[in-house]
């Protein structure tokens, strides 16, 4: 059974959320607060959840600084932020932090489910010999590309690249599952989740203009008709 702890200063919330997702077959515990929660991840039960729904605005320790204290002692179990913080900023902010999806409230559940399932289905592990290097530092590495998700930097081939937020989200988002094909949907979700302007043309663009940035390097980006995008860490 699919484990997912939910951690949110709102109870009423919490307790939503756990009934919904108990009634799709999910195992589910709730945390009030990022210190409850840390409690429970380290309380040697030997429960350890699949994914993480993380609230941002709680108490003395925020979720940002939770999810930070998690991917900065190794743990990469997924995180999808669910906030009222809905700016461009605390968005990047929340993906340089590790995320892996970034839910905006008010949401309805039926969303929050469909993210679930995209995240636990990309997250599943890589083949070894396929994978972009993820190191401790929270750096991720794909042939010629070095990803520095704490300084919000990229290097190709050794030379500082500067990315727009979206470009660099979309480049975060495909580097954390390397090999595996993005529609142009899933970015959209991911990088704009609340622009109803957005369309298909928009992620083309980004994506033409990333790999014009990222230059030789840019031939990891690859297409596949029906399928989408992928970062391809052995094309070569």
């Amino acid at each position: 059974m699919t484990k997912v702890l939910v951690v949110d200063d709102e109870q009423d919330l919490c307790e939503i959320l756990r009934f919904n997702l108990e009634s799709e077959g999910y195992e589910v515990q709730t945390c009030e607060g990022a210190e409850e929660a840390l409690k429970t991840l380290d309380g040697g039960t030997g429960w350890r959840p699949d994914l993480i729904l993380l609230d941002v605005m709680m108490g003395h320790l925020s979720g940002f600084e939770l999810a930070q204290q998690l991917r900065g002692r190794g743990d990469n179990t997924p995180i999808i932020f669910l906030t009222a913080r809905d700016g461009h900023d605390d968005q990047l902010k929340g993906f340089a932090y590790g995320a892996d999806d970034y839910i905006t409230k008010p949401f309805a559940f039926d969303t929050v489910l469909a993210r679930i399932k995209a995240v636990l289905k990309r997250s599943k592990p890589q083949h070894p010999g396929h994978a972009a290097q993820a190191e401790a530092d929270g750096v991720m590495q794909c042939g010629g590309l070095r990803i520095d998700t704490r300084q919000q930097s990229v290097t190709a081939q050794g030379t500082t690249v500067e990315l727009t937020r979206r470009e660099y989200m979309i480049l975060c988002l495909m580097a954390k599952s390397p090999n595996r094909y993005f529609s142009r949907e899933e970015i959209m979700t991911s990088v704009w989740p609340n622009d109803a302007l957005v369309n298909d043309r928009s992620v083309d663009v980004h994506i033409a203009r990333l790999r014009k940035k990222l230059g030789p390097e840019g031939r990891r980006i690859v297409n596949r008709t029906g399928f989408g995008y992928a970062l391809c860490p052995d094309c070569n």
